[in-house]
């Protein structure tokens, strides 16, 4: 029989947790011949987790609480090190905790991976549920990926991982600054589904302006070496336009080009200083303890 195991990082959210279990229930029913564990990493919640109902198809519920709160992307990371050392389960999926991931798509993610074996698989996103400013940034975000780093990276944290990406994604320095930077860089075979973005179950969602451009330069950071040469070129680029267009040269144009690229891979390098592995490998220290529920 296969398992699977369903990462769920958490802060404060238990209510949107409690729901999102039992959606998760609802869902993996279909599936009598998978068992499904949970794993429920608490980034040092201010509020005390309240006494979880365990729904009948989930095998397990684990609750690793972390002594410091560290933030979505390391709990993520801790998590797939932390699973890295195991040989229980054959899959690994990732969600939030707070519907954005809908549950519903996880069979889309099974049923996926069962016919791509030994293949990771990404959700990725065709449709989102904020609001247009939120959009027209996200799609930013995705033209600058690409621009400078060759690379579409159109899925978030929501996938179906192998074990053996797993154990390949847990000695990567990147994970701990982005995950979905890490696995575009790292892994080289991907499938996807098409997701659609849910809404939050309770409460505005924790993604602030500040905190949504600091999560898209982290994983165009996964790619620095690309982005520098692609920023050389395009200097290049700009001066070949600029030269040969009909208008009169132009140099302070250019220069001003350079200085932009210039702060924008500084701004790079030092958002990659993040990727840490030292803190990757010792964020086991950072774990105040655990609960499993069983059934």
């Amino acid at each position: 029989m296969k398992k699977i195991k369903i990462l769920i990082p958490v802060y404060n959210d238990w209510e949107s947790l409690n729901k999102l279990l039992n959606e998760i229930n609802f869902v993996i029913e279909k599936f009598d011949h998978i068992e499904f564990h949970c794993i429920v990493i608490n980034d040092a919640s201010t509020i005390s987790c309240p006494e979880i109902k365990m729904p009948p198809k989930i095998k397990s519920l684990e609750i690793i609480d972390m002594e410091k709160n560290q933030g979505h992307a390391r709990c993520i990371a801790f998590g797939i090190r932390h699973l890295s050392q195991r040989e229980d389960f054959d899959y690994l999926i990732l969600m939030d905790g707070d519907g954005e991931d809908r549950p519903e798509e996880i069979k889309l993610l099974v049923e996926k991976a069962f016919t791509h074996k030994n293949t990771s698989i990404v959700a990725k996103r065709i449709k989102r549920s904020e609001g247009v400013f939120f959009k027209t940034l996200y799609e930013l975000h995705k033209l600058l990926t690409l621009i400078f780093t060759g690379k579409k990276v159109n899925f978030g944290n929501y996938s179906c991982l192998t074990r053996k990406d797993i154990k390949n994604l847990a000695n990567q320095k990147s994970l701990w600054s982005s995950f979905s930077g890490s696995v575009k860089f790292h892994i080289s075979q991907l499938e996807t589904i098409n997701s659609i973005r849910g809404s939050r179950y309770f409460g505005p969602s924790k993604m602030s302006f500040l905190n949504l451009i600091i999560h898209s330069l982290a994983i165009i950071a996964v790619f620095k070496r690309a982005v520098f040469f692609r920023s050389i070129l395009l200097v290049f680029i700009l001066f070949f336009l600029n030269k040969n267009s009909c208008l009169p040269y132009d140099g302070s144009f250019l220069i001003l080009s350079s200085i932009i690229l210039g702060i924008f891979n500084l701004t790079v390098f030092l958002i990659s200083l993040r990727e840490n592995e030292k803190q990757l490998v010792n964020s086991k220290n950072n774990v105040l303890g655990s609960k499993t529920y069983t059934q």
